[in-house]
């Protein structure tokens, strides 16, 4: 019945999507929504930081006359997830964010409470590269200061103590899966004592009618063949499957339905995380909307593992 309801919607957007005009004047700051040239802005920032993504043209009779030729989408491929969702324990760490919802609402799953952060804004507000570069820089500190107290070891004593003897692999496979914790992966382990995991390609497109971007979501299992409907959603916050996530038309690639992330909730959401940060006496520009809509997105994927930009410091 869900599906149903999410066909007759997707089929009356993509009539209202084809309605509406195409956003001229920027109103990123007030209502957090992007016109196409701030999309492709935020879009080339992003390739620029994160080399993994890439832009993209797709369908020749799909192209969109308001964006570039060759910049119609991005896409990032071969990410890998190594559990499903149920492998996670949210014990105390839902919330809602957006209670008065006739649809049910966007779930934050990986809230904390107040007295240790305020949800997805505070989270995405604080992020920094000096902490970060303080740990590296700890870090390296510390192994360059165990080197030095090290003598060199003796290649004589280490040939002579065995340790360069061939291991007999069916020795090291069975050590293998029996060091494997079995509940840290639904991966399996064969033979040759490779880890398989799924794997996915992932799109972000401009939504015309919602004025922001669009996540979009194909997987694979460890031999490369697509996964389908159901087990795609093994891999998505049940809070969200079926509702904030549904399979709709790629607006730039022929074929099957895609699992999409509905963008219905995103201008909201990005509207307070802008508040946050100039409330804490800092500013979003339009360049970053990307990296930012990447990670509260991520709470809907949580074990899809393609967000890399924590390192990325929104502060003045």
């Amino acid at each position: 019945m869900q599906s149903v309801i999410n066909s007759v919607k997707g089929t009356a957007l993509g009539v209202a999507e084809y309605l509406t005009p195409i956003l001229k004047e920027s109103k990123f700051r007030e209502t957090g929504v992007l016109t196409p040239e701030e999309f492709v802005a935020a879009g080339d920032h992003l390739v620029h930081h994160c080399p993994t993504w890439q832009w993209a043209m797709g369908d020749e009779g799909k192209v969109k006359p308001y964006l570039p030729r060759d910049k119609q989408f991005l896409i990032t491929r071969n990410v890998p997830c190594y559990r499903r969702c149920k492998q996670i324990e949210y014990v105390g760490e839902e919330t809602m964010v957006e209670e008065d919802d006739q649809e049910g609402g966007w779930v934050e799953t990986h809230h904390y409470d107040e007295s240790s952060a305020a949800g997805v804004e505070e989270k995405v507000s604080e992020m920094t590269l000096d902490g970060k570069a303080e740990a590296m820089e700890d870090a390296e500190n510390t192994q360059d200061d165990d080197e030095d107290d090290e003598e060199a070891g003796d290649m004589e004593e280490f040939e002579e103590s065995g340790m360069l003897e061939r291991v007999d692999p069916a020795t090291a496979t069975k050590a293998r899966k029996a060091e494997l914790p079995k509940t840290s992966t639904s991966a399996e382990v064969d033979g040759d004592s490779v880890v398989h995991t799924r794997t996915y390609d992932l799109h972000i497109s401009y939504d015309k009618y919602y004025q922001t971007p669009r996540l979009w979501v194909v997987g694979y299992d460890e031999n490369r063949k697509s996964l389908t409907m159901e087990q795609m959603y093994e891999d998505v916050s049940q809070d969200h499957a079926k509702k904030t996530v549904t399979m709709e038309s790629h607006p730039h690639l022929p074929g099957p339905n895609m699992a999409s992330v509905h963008p219905c909730k995103h201008a909201d959401i990005m509207k307070k995380i802008i508040q946050t940060v100039e409330d804490g006496g800092g500013e979003l520009g339009v360049h970053m909307y990307l990296i930012i809509f990447l990670k509260f997105v991520q709470t809907v994927i949580p074990t899809i593992e393609y967000d890399f930009t924590q390192n990325f410091s929104m502060k003045n």
